[in-house]
């Protein structure tokens, strides 16, 4: 099972529907808080986070999850229009696993994903 974490439903969506192509099952959050209420799965395998989104950005949606036994070790990979260095540089030391810039191809996306899934 997959997580995908996007204040936009139309990124939220294409993400969603990439990962069911390929054959994910897909859980949806709209922030950081509405992640972090549905994250209690243990078939949860991967966080895909956007980085600027309301009430809890995918930094801190990331340092709480790293903070936490059960996913301490989940791959988190950002998705983002953000590419300036500071900003890799913060979520690559709050523990992301991967940073894909938008707009991404769908097969970009999931080569990440495979990447980062071993």
């Amino acid at each position: 099972m997959v997580m995908t974490v996007d204040d936009s439903a139309s990124v939220r969506q294409m993400v969603s529907f990439t990962l069911r192509e390929a054959g994910y099952d897909v859980v949806e959050a709209c922030d950081g808080l509405d992640a972090l209420a549905k994250i209690d799965n243990p078939n949860l395998k991967l966080v895909v986070t956007d980085l600027n989104m309301p009430n809890m950005d995918g930094i801190e949606l990331i340092r709480r999850l790293r903070a936490t036994p059960a996913h301490k070790f989940t791959p988190i990979i950002m998705l983002t229009t953000e590419s300036q260095g500071e900003k890799k540089l913060e979520g690559k030391n709050a523990g992301a696993t991967g940073w894909i810039v938008k707009p991404f191809k769908p097969e970009q996306l999931i080569a990440v994903i495979k990447k980062v899934m071993g």
